[in-house]
């Protein structure tokens, strides 16, 4: 079955509505490919993944080549694709505007914005810029028909702020802003969990969890989370492999280089179906 892009977006809209489902990150066709064939229901571009594929750090990859890569992204599966959009590609509302009109135009589901700087010194916006950023994103989409799900992100606890007050109290204004789900990457522990459903309920939260985690998809969504998703993990997990394999190369050895999964199984996988 092909879905056209509204069909998609009112599947992702839907997914938010009740229950708790894993948005996967894929840095890539091969990758989105592969996590479709896995039964995933929606996906989520990863800026980081996708940024060390291109041979640069995150947040160095240019607004045309993200952009691209979401249309290549929206194409290689039948699935939702939630755009990791990062601070939306502009200096100020307008341009975080246009950024925005030009991400729904390549068919993205949802996409969020963040309010980090990237300056050490001073790593997160202030409130009042970053709602004024998500409210320009917001109208713009609703301009666009208004399907296309805007996320609203707390950056505090990756961006060295790890303040849970104020993170929720951003949270709250990206909400009233007119964010449909709240994301704060970062937050790990029950409490904090907690916290962030209980501050922005009714709203949808998506939930990071981006290493090694004690706690399951069922008892995530006893806390409330609607949706969780690994940002960069299986791209780091990919890059793992290759970093084994190529230091028992530089070492002139080669009994790291893997045996599984074979050519003959990946080949399957990507086989257009008769």
């Amino acid at each position: 079955m092909t879905r056209t892009i509204s069909e998609k977006r009112h599947a992702f809209r839907a997914l938010h509505e009740e229950g708790c489902f894993v948005l996967p990150n894929p840095w890539d066709v091969g990758s989105a490919r592969y996590l479709a064939s896995m039964g995933f229901k929606a996906i989520a571009t990863t800026s980081s993944g996708f940024a060390w594929s291109t041979g640069k750090p995150d947040n160095a990859v240019s607004r045309d080549t993200v952009i691209a890569h979401l249309r290549e992204m929206v194409r290689a599966t039948d699935l939702p694709v939630n755009a990791d959009f990062e601070s939306g590609f502009g200096s100020n509302p307008a341009e975080v505007a246009q950024s925005v009109r030009m991400a729904v135009d390549a068919g993205v589901a949802g996409l969020s914005i963040e309010d980090s700087t990237g300056d050490a010194k001073s790593p997160l916006l202030p409130v009042n810029v970053a709602v004024e950023r998500l409210a320009a994103a917001r109208r713009t989409i609703d301009e666009t028909g208004g399907d296309t799900l805007l996320v609203g992100r707390a950056e505090n606890f990756v961006a060295g702020v790890p303040d849970l007050e104020d993170a929720i109290a951003r949270l709250r204004a990206y909400a009233q802003a007119g964010a449909d789900c709240l994301y704060a990457p970062g937050i790990q522990t029950r409490e904090q969990i907690e916290a962030v459903v209980a501050a922005v309920r009714p709203k949808p939260v998506n939930l990071l969890i981006g290493g090694p985690s004690a706690f399951t998809l069922d008892e995530l969504a006893k806390l409330g989370v609607r949706r969780v998703s690994v940002g960069g993990a299986l791209a780091r997990a990919a890059w793992g492999g290759l970093v084994a394999s190529v230091q028992s190369l530089a070492d002139g050895r080669f009994d790291s280089l893997p045996k599984e999964p074979s050519g003959g199984w990946l080949n399957s996988v990507f086989k257009d179906p008769a």
